[in-house]
């Protein structure tokens, strides 16, 4: 278990052994709620979907499919 403090502006450090057991990173999503006495962080876990070739796509491939998808559906430039 460790401490924190609450600064002026109601912030906390996440220490940096939490930090690390848990994968947080800048950036991350966490939620936050009220169970009986305690605040509770959970990590929003990432389930977003990737697509995924088989290989690295390329600036060039990425723009090129943009392009299509743009023009195949009607839009403008």
């Amino acid at each position: 278990m460790e401490k924190v403090k609450v600064t002026r502006n109601y912030q906390v450090t996440i220490p940096a052994s939490i930090r690390d057991r848990l994968g947080i990173k800048e950036g991350d999503v966490l939620i936050v709620y009220v169970e009986d006495d305690k605040i509770v962080f959970r990590k929003l876990s990432d389930t977003r979907k990737r697509l995924t070739f088989g290989r690295k796509l390329t600036l060039k491939d990425i723009e090129a499919g943009i392009e299509r998808g743009v023009f195949d559906h009607g839009g403008n430039n």
